[in-house]
């Protein structure tokens, strides 16, 4: 059977794994990514790590920490902070950057960690950015990172994989971060929520590495896990051109481009795609996402015509802070003056970016203009720092994110948008765009592909693991079912809050009468993407202590998938199920129990439940170790005393 690109990368990561078997999606891989990235987050990272009883990195040169959160910070409790991430990185032997160096992103494509053709990971939703360089980038949460440093690997699930087709030219003016600004407006439906998304199509040769960087950032915001362009040309003369700054890097060599040049990664012709996405990028306009969200786009002309004011604009981040952004903004801004009434924030992804923007002249230019610099870093992005949006405020950024309050006050309005936008408006006092255009309509389709059949394979199971499940049934409908519903926020940070409160509280806001009907052994099914919302880990601990022994939904938010297996707690996707149990229960009932016993045959991957069989991807061995450890914190304990 063809293997797509995701799947081609990740076997080649699969630790322990047969190589004689392919590997696809919806696998449970115990994955070994060349590298792991942490920021400031560093700093939470490392009490996990001990507690573990980790004392050592399993591979130190694996290890990448970067502060660049909260670079402009200098009280005595960050500078406090920042030293002691920095002593534990080089005590361990790990790569280490300093503020000032950049964002950590941005400094994993320099530096060559992301490199073509490989997994990296990072406790960072961002990380996608490295499919821009063909590296397939995908997010993990801090206990993972814990298990990296101290094991080499962690576990994760291959996603459905979908195909982004980009066709024709964009016009002159247009980027990057139009293409998928375009996309978070036009597919906002969660059409790639959760899945990895692999860009291809004859107008991919026609994008730079800068503009493949920021789509594939803003992969993210648009809902998936990943997204990765193909290798070709403009990425090996990119990495060659890095080739001048990498003197003495064993990352970036002439020999490993040779090999990439000779042997690119990509999909098989005859791959299987989950769906595939097309559009037409002669067909996109200058558009700005938001507020308060990246999927809801308009026209610039929108704003322009309806004279939107700003007092703020933003060019900065690891989505748009790269050389490319800086030329495009500064052939705006030459000659002219930011607007009295706006207060316009630039800060460069890396040093090294900056250094290239001063040698080019778009530095000074956009100084000249009047745009206040900040040192590279995160900053403003994240609402650190200075130059945050105020009370009534509207801004226009070329960041990545706009949710309500991110970016200073709750009560201020942050759109986003290219930098090309970004300028015209500083320029403007107004969202503007100066670049004169024909405004079609965006065109674009989805294709469903047929679902292939597949044989019934039996599973191999660990002897401590059960080859059956089964128990009654307890149906939660609703859809979106967020960690707030499940564990209320007012218990988080209760330190001391035991397992059994945690069970006597679970589910309290979406229904308090959960407890009561909730019963040891019952099997929980959810609706679709189950768990969104915090990171909170006790939203899947507080089910397990309450003695729901599984949890089925028609999706998972994948943070909250990574808490319950992190936390020994298993969860299996079967969209089907869910959609005849929401045609079987009474919509008024919030949570209804069914008595017929619905059975998991782990052996052999189906459910049954009133005779009716489900298809649902295989428990593989990561995750069966996983369950029978307890726990990712309990198996890095196990492999530590191996």
């Amino acid at each position: 059977m063809a293997q797509n690109l995701i799947e081609k990368i990740a076997q080649k990561h699969a630790f322990g794994w047969d190589n004689a078997k392919e590997v696809h999606s919806g696998e449970y891989l115990s994955i070994q990514p060349a590298y792991i990235m942490t920021h400031d987050n560093t700093g939470a990272v490392i009490p996990k790590f001990k507690s573990i009883g980790a004392t050592k990195l399993f591979n130190p040169s694996q290890v990448v920490v970067t502060l660049d959160h909260n670079v402009q910070d200098n009280s005595e409790a960050n500078l406090a902070k920042y030293k002691k991430i920095e002593a534990f990185a080089k005590e361990m032997g790990a790569n280490f950057f300093p503020a000032g160096r950049g964002i950590g992103h941005q400094i994993m494509c320099e530096e060559g960690f992301a490199f073509p053709g490989t997994m990296a990971v990072a406790s960072d939703s961002h990380s996608n950015m490295y499919g821009g360089l063909g590296c397939l980038g995908t997010p993990i949460v801090r206990t993972d990172a814990a298990s990296i440093w101290a094991t080499g690997r962690t576990w994760w699930q291959v996603p459905p994989v979908i195909k982004v087709v980009l066709t024709g030219t964009l016009h002159p003016g247009i980027s990057g971060k139009d293409v998928i600004v375009a996309l978070c407006g036009l597919f906002n439906k969660d059409e790639v929520l959760n899945a990895a998304l692999e860009f291809t199509g004859e107008a991919v040769s026609t994008l730079t590495i800068d503009d493949r960087l920021t789509i594939a950032n803003m992969t993210t915001e648009w809902g998936a896990l990943a997204g990765v362009f193909p290798v070709d040309m403009i990425t090996v003369a990119w990495l060659q051109k890095r080739l001048e700054k990498a003197v003495g890097n064993p990352r970036l060599t002439e020999e490993r481009i040779d090999a990439i040049i000779s042997n690119p990664p990509r999909a098989d012709k005859d791959a299987i795609y989950a769906k595939e996405i097309t559009l037409a990028l002669d067909t996109v306009i200058p558009c700005v996402s938001g507020p308060d969200t990246v999927k809801v786009m308009k026209p610039v002309s929108y704003y322009y015509i309806n004279e939107t004011p700003i007092q703020k604009a933003y060019l900065l981040s690891c989505v748009n802070g790269r050389t490319q952004d800086f030329v495009n903004a500064a052939e705006v801004m030459k000659g002219q003056k930011v607007a009295d009434s706006v207060k316009m924030y630039i800060a460069a992804a890396s040093n090294q970016v900056q250094e290239e923007c001063e040698q080019n002249g778009s530095w000074q230019t956009l100084i000249d203009a009047g745009a206040i610099a900040l040192s590279p870093g995160c900053g403003s992005c994240i609402g650190l720092g200075v130059g945050l949006l105020e009370d009534g405020e509207v801004g226009i950024s070329a960041t990545n994110r706009n949710f309500k309050g991110r970016m200073g006050s709750p009560k201020a309005k942050a759109f986003l948008a290219s930098p090309v936008v970004v300028a015209t408006s500083a320029i403007a006092g107004k969202i503007a765009y100066s670049h004169p255009i024909d405004e079609k309509h965006v065109l674009a389709g989805i294709i469903e592909f047929p679902k292939s059949e597949t044989s019934m394979q039996s599973v191999e199971i660990m002897d401590d693991f059960p080859t059956e499940i089964s128990g009654p049934v307890l149906f939660c409908r609703q859809d979106n079912m967020n960690t707030d519903g499940i564990y209320p926020g007012k218990y988080t940070y209760l330190d001391d809050f035991t397992p059994e409160q945690q069970a006597s509280v679970v589910m309290e806001n979406y229904d308090p009468e959960f407890r009561n009907i909730a019963q040891a052994g019952d099997i929980l099914v959810g609706g679709f993407n189950f768990g969104t919302g915090s990171s909170r880990e006790q939203a899947a601990t507080a089910l397990k202590y309450k003695g729901i022994q599984l949890l089925i939904a028609g999706t998972f938010n994948e943070t909250y998938k990574r808490n319950a297996l992190n936390n020994g707690f298993l969860l299996i996707e079967c969209p089907d199920l869910v959609n005849d149990l929401k045609n079987q229960a009474e919509v008024s009932v919030l949570t209804m129990r069914f008595e017929q016993p619905l059975k998991v045959d782990i052996l052999h991957s189906v459910i049954t439940f009133k005779d009716k069989v489900y298809r649902i991807s295989p428990i593989g061995l990561a995750a069966q170790e996983l369950i029978i450890a307890g726990g990712l914190e309990k198996w890095v304990q196990r492999v530590i005393n191996a």
